[in-house]
């Protein structure tokens, strides 16, 4: 039986094996011989996918145990849940949407963004069927009116954003934006066309396209098309933590943001090959190799951030996304500005620069 076949189930599997295990047996390579001074802390991502690769690095290259940290890898599935995880103090920090920390802290969780993975919601690509496009019948996302997107939960970044593209596109309100729950039944569902289209990361975009069945009608990943929608920069997944475990425990971010920036620079030096060869089987068996070695090229060339800085300019980008009632009023928006909600200086002090 062909891949192509297997991928829906063996994705959900694999969702379902990581979030369980979580992720104890993927402690980095050299952790296990670390002595943590700073303490066993939870790591959760929100999705598996090649975004977090400066996680999956840090893991494999036991750079979280040379900071003095045990890290255990938990996959939390969505933003939403990881939220909900971070909130409850399940997880100590948290790698999902950049929309996630203003979020918690409208609800009353002050959380901030400590470190940027990347310049650009790779997440906000939208596929359809090939049999839809190829018939005419879906060619942009001005011919979704009638049909439905699916996304991840009710609130999260996929949602917001599909809200978004298709305000842009004049038809928000004749569309039907499906809540899925997670990334491996979003492509199920449109496969069997329980839904028209969905919103998808660029390692699904690529897994998608590369099975020969769908095809993408808007890109994130392109220059030309994220410039005229978006006007530039705009902080897609980040790392963040609470207020109070910034507060109470500096050490223990500092030594958890280091770990990344090591990641990130062993990243800028390295070949996508030697890159996905270094994490594929570890932590992204589920997708094919040439759909995350397609995606680390992408990324690595224009979308993963060199320096892991979210920047104001950036930042306010993303806020008016989540702003005018997408996700919340703009009065609720004012009360999360950057500096509230973003703090680079472990970033700034990994780097050695001024603060």
């Amino acid at each position: 039986m062909t891949h192509s076949t297997h991928f829906s189930s063996r994705r959900r599997d694999w969702l379902i094996r990581a979030g369980a295990l979580a992720g104890s047996s993927l402690f980095g390579a050299g952790a296990a011989h670390a002595q943590p001074k700073l303490g066993r802390v939870a790591y959760g991502q929100g999705s598996i996918d090649a975004i977090f690769t400066a996680g999956y690095v840090a893991l494999k290259k036991g750079f979280f145990g040379e900071a003095g940290l045990e890290v255990e890898y938990i996959n939390s599935q969505s933003g939403p849940r990881t939220n909900q995880m971070l909130a409850a103090n399940q997880i100590l920090f948290g790698a999902t949407a950049a929309t996630a920390a203003p979020a918690l802290t409208i609800a009353g969780k002050p959380a901030s963004l400590i470190f940027g993975f990347d310049r650009r919601m790779t997440y906000a690509n939208v596929i359809v069927r090939k049999v839809d496009f190829d018939s005419g019948k879906i060619r942009s996302l001005k011919d979704l009116v009638g049909l439905r997107i699916g996304a991840t939960q009710p609130g999260s970044a996929t949602a917001v954003m599909a809200l978004y593209l298709t305000q842009q596109a004049g038809i928000a309100d004749k569309v039907d934006i499906r809540p899925l729950g997670d990334l491996a039944t979003m492509l199920a569902a449109l496969k069997t066309g329980s839904v028209n289209a969905s919103m998808a990361t660029a390692s699904m975009m690529e897994q998608a396209i590369e099975e020969g069945w769908a095809v993408s009608i808007f890109t994130a990943t392109d220059d030309a098309v994220w410039s005229e929608i978006m006007k530039g920069d705009v902080p897609g997944i980040a790392a963040y933590a609470l207020r109070e475990t910034i507060d109470r425990r500096p050490e223990v971010v500092q030594g958890f943001v280091s770990a990344l920036v090591k990641a990130q620079d062993l990243m800028n030096t390295s070949s996508p090959e030697l890159i996905t060869g270094l994490i594929y089987e570890d932590y992204l068996s589920a997708l094919s190799r040439p759909a995350v070695l397609k995606a680390v090229t992408l990324y690595q060339k224009n979308i993963w951030l060199k320096d892991n800085i979210i920047t104001e300019e950036s930042y306010d980008r993303m806020a008016r996304i989540m702003g005018e009632d997408r996700q919340f009023s703009n009065d609720q928006m004012k009360t999360v500005p950057y500096a509230q909600c973003v703090d680079m200086r472990f970033v700034r002090k990994a780097r050695g620069l001024a603060s």
